[in-house]
């Protein structure tokens, strides 16, 4: 399975805020550390926001930061939510037009890996990723965070 690039900058956004708990973060200052569009991470942001997971402060200094303390975000639940409740293929659709679909075993495997795959996330938290000082700091140098202004 590859999660989309949606998902990969979800997770990105969510270890920046993870590790820079001591000030808003912007838009700007995520993209610029990470090499991404700031068109594609005001999308996520806006994600995160209507999920309850980003707090959004508008304004002169505003910024974002987490809404919820990093041990309370499950990945499980934020690459459910990032990847959406598109089917993986056409036999779990409502509309399935699949003309097998009634003797293949294929929806049945696919179904338990995916279950099997987002059981495996939602043992972990956003902490459980910064949970190392060593990890934090090769972190930060990783994505060369600069404090913003």
């Amino acid at each position: 399975m590859k999660l989309t690039s949606f998902s990969d900058y979800t997770l990105r956004v969510l270890m920046y805020l993870a590790v820079n708990t001591d000030r808003l973060a912007t838009i700007q200052g995520i993209a610029t550390s990470y090499g991404i569009s700031e068109s594609h991470l005001t999308k996520v942001v806006h994600h995160l926001a209507k999920t309850g997971v980003v707090e959004s402060i508008r304004g002169k200094g505003g910024g974002i930061r987490l809404a919820l303390q990093a041990d309370q975000i499950r990945l499980g639940r934020i690459v459910r939510e990032s990847e959406g409740g598109s089917p993986i293929v056409e036999c779990f659709a409502a509309d399935n037009q699949c003309r097998i679909s009634a003797s293949c075993k294929l929806a049945g495997i696919l179904k338990q890996s995916f279950d099997g795959f987002f059981q495996s996330l939602d043992q972990y938290t956003l902490a459980d990723l910064i949970e190392s000082p060593r990890a934090v700091n090769d972190l930060m140098r990783l994505v060369a965070i600069a404090p913003e202004t």
